[in-house]
């Protein structure tokens, strides 16, 4: 089976847990001997961890700083037809079996439509909601809505030669990290049939299942994850200007400005001593710090999709403090692998961290907890999903 895979960043030019799984798909695809190449965008971070073998930076999106800036009228259409005349080349060239779309939120959305005018079986592995938010951060069309969108979608489709709509409904079958974020793409009113759908958990790398030992307790919170204020990075912060022995170190990226902001607010607490920017690190660097820390607070603000972090500290044998927003409540469970706050409120975190410092039969209660529900999580259950599910598009068209 020949797989084009496409999306917006593929590691190690990526900074979540999204593209990390993107990447353990692909390998296992090729593992399995089949053939499968990585179509994304010219994002570059400051890793020089060479690409894997296949892998294409050639589609363009307009994300900057963490935000997505405005562009002309003559640019959006730039960038529309220069993504649509890469995606072909690369269709004619490999003649894929079989598109999977991955990570779609800030790119040409009507890359779906012109995979699915062509006939070919597609897949789209859904771990955020850029069927929401996707169309309306897209330029192309963005620029086409409105109360006469159809006439101006069928004049811009002659004009540019690329497609101005998605049929959404037919574009795809679709897979998501998890019911929550089912739940909410159907409810969207893209007329996507539930019957096209399912869901298969996101999971962490089994290099994460090695328990470290237990270790005395010494006040040194971990937060892995991206520099977004959705992320409840800033609770993290104040929270530990109300422990003061507490250090946090802080792994990750993606906003400059975030990260700048929250440098300010540490300096402003005056803990900057006690709260440590790591920058992106890989794998090894990221276990290692689970290993040493004493909590990792997962402190999302927003509805998250599933959430990686809390299960890769798990398996490492370290508690794990959360807010359960989103997908992530699928698998947290409070009292039994992690202890819950409220959202938003740095003295219910600082006071969920004091709560596992004095009461030492919880740590390990809970370490029992995670140790067990991480190895339902990993990325090998992913893996075989997503080979299913390119198969069974591909066993459809078929027998049609």
């Amino acid at each position: 089976m020949r797989v084009l895979t496409v999306g917006n960043m593929y590691p190690p030019h990526s900074y979540g847990g999204y593209e990390a799984v993107w990447r353990a798909a692909v390998q296992h695809l090729r593992a399995r001997g089949h053939e499968a190449r990585v179509l994304t965008t010219d994002t570059r971070t400051e890793t020089h961890e060479p690409d894997d073998p296949d892998v294409h930076r050639e589609l363009r999106w307009h994300l900057h700083g963490g935000e997505f800036a405005r562009l002309s009228a003559p640019a959006r259409v730039r960038m529309a037809r220069h993504n649509h005349a890469v995606l072909r080349r690369h269709l004619e060239d490999m003649r894929p079996d079989a598109v999977a779309w991955w990570s779609m939120g800030g790119l040409t959305m009507t890359l779906l439509e012109d995979v699915r005018r062509r006939g070919l079986p597609a897949v789209a592995f859904v771990h955020d909601d850029w069927l929401a938010y996707g169309p309306a951060v897209d330029p192309w069309l963005r620029a086409l809505s409105g109360p006469r969108r159809g006439r101006a979608a069928a004049l811009a489709e002659a004009l540019a030669h690329v497609p101005a709509r998605v049929d959404f409904a037919h574009a795809a079958d679709y897979v998501f990290v998890s019911d929550f974020t089912r739940r909410r793409a159907l409810g969207l009113g893209l007329g996507i049939p539930e019957e096209r759908t399912r869901v298969a958990h996101s999971g962490i790398s089994e290099d994460y299942l090695r328990a470290a030992p237990p270790q005395p307790w010494g006040w040194r919170l971990l937060y892995v994850g991206r520099l977004d204020p959705r992320k409840g990075v800033e609770d993290a912060v104040r929270a530990t200007a109300l422990l003061p022995e507490a250090t946090l170190e802080l792994i990750g990226g993606w906003d400059e400005r975030e990260e700048q902001r929250l440098r300010a607010l540490a300096a402003e607490l005056g803990i900057e001593a006690r709260v440590h920017f790591s920058g992106q690190r890989g794998r090894r660097d990221i276990a290692a710090a689970y290993e040493r820390c004493d909590v990792t607070v997962f402190p999302v603000r927003w509805e998250e999709p599933w959430g990686l972090v809390p299960l890769e500290a798990m398996a490492v044998g370290r508690p794990v403090v959360a807010t359960g927003r989103g997908g992530s409540a699928e698998y947290l469970r409070d009292g039994e692998n992690c202890v819950l706050f409220a959202a938003g409120d740095p003295e219910a975190l600082a006071a969920a961290v004091r709560r596992l410092a004095d009461d030492e039969p919880l740590r390990a209660r809970l370490r029992e907890g995670g140790l067990a529900t991480a190895p339902e999580h990993t990325e090998r259950h992913l893996n075989e999903a997503v080979e299913r599910a390119l198969e069974a598009a591909l066993e459809r068209l078929r027998v049609r």
